[in-house]
């Protein structure tokens, strides 16, 4: 309803009650949302052997850091940390450009076999020859037990050539038309007025490959075999992960746990959950600076189909 100097619109009560029952809704679903990083958090400041126990639900008890800070004594977590960060930022920041000098490239009417070669990669997102043929192709080119086997595959990203494209189509003509009678080649166009123009969509696809890069494992589990140097963080935490939960190798003829064993292996459990916060933490961080971004290119680049 309208007041008479047109400043507010007074809501109704059935107004009211959507908007508590909307928002009590929103408030559980952000709360469950949450509850899982807030868990795992404080099973990692808690005392061990409480957390150990399954005692720690809602609130720690015996809080200390020392989790933490024996993680910088483990060599092997710090090399690990050192090639997930590397490989994140340096595989983001070449499949940005990447996809968005392809993605320009395939918006030229000029350019030979243009509607071929973007077809071409759109297929492959929906058809590949599997696993073991992607491994034999890795293995052929030199990439197993290579750090650039992380980043060489993931170069080319057809979702985000496609995100790109849309959104460069989207921009008007004439800012290129304009630089083209001016004498500026494609190089010039792309790096001056396409890139620049481009930051929303490109922090979007950023956000992608950032989140998909440092979350990544199965490559490393299959490509860098031989090479423990080479393994990430979430690598690592798989293998933490493993020696918690298997307590039934564990065993010995008697079919009694080995003391030393059973506390290696809790020992274990602690350093991965310390791990998975840790590994949580740089999404966490770099996600809400990214965040108006990822929202505006996301919308603008699904404009044209």
């Amino acid at each position: 309803m309208v007041s008479d100097k047109g400043n507010f619109i007074k809501k109704t009560a059935g107004d009211r009650v959507f908007t508590i029952i909307n928002g009590f809704i929103f408030t559980v679903f952000t709360l469950l949302c949450t509850f899982p990083i807030y868990y795992l958090f404080i099973n990692t400041i808690s005392d061990n052997r409480l957390v150990q126990a399954g005692q720690i639900n809602f609130f720690p008890i015996g809080i200390h850091f020392e989790n933490y800070r024996s993680l910088l004594a483990v060599t092997e977590l710090m090399d690990a940390a050192i090639i997930s960060v590397s490989r994140t930022v340096l595989g983001t920041l070449v499949m940005v450009l990447a996809s968005a000098f392809v993605g320009y490239l395939v918006t030229q009417n000029k350019m030979l076999g243009r509607k071929f070669i973007y077809r071409f990669i759109v297929i492959t997102m929906y058809f590949n020859a599997g696993l073991i043929p992607w491994f034999l192709n890795i293995m052929m080119l030199g990439l197993t037990n290579n750090f650039w086997g992380y980043i060489i595959p993931g170069i080319v990203a057809p979702f985000n050539i496609i995100l790109v494209k849309t959104y460069i189509e989207s921009l008007p003509k004439e800012l290129e038309e304009s630089a083209f009678v001016d004498g500026a080649g494609y190089f010039t166009v792309f790096r001056c007025i396409i890139l620049p123009l481009c930051k929303p969509i490109l922090a979007t696809i950023a956000v992608f490959g950032a989140v998909g890069h440092w979350n990544s494992f199965v490559d490393s589990i299959i490509l860098m075999g031989g090479e423990p140097k080479l393994y990430t963080l979430q690598h690592r935490l798989y293998m933490y992960l493993n020696m918690a939960t298997n307590l039934g190798n564990l065993m010995d003829s008697t079919g009694a746990i080995r003391e030393a064993d059973l506390a290696a292996a809790l020992n274990g459990r602690i350093t991965s959950l310390t791990v998975a916060m840790v590994s949580i933490i740089p999404i966490l961080m770099v996600y809400p600076f990214m965040q108006r971004f990822f929202q505006k290119g996301l919308m603008l680049g699904a404009v044209k189909g």
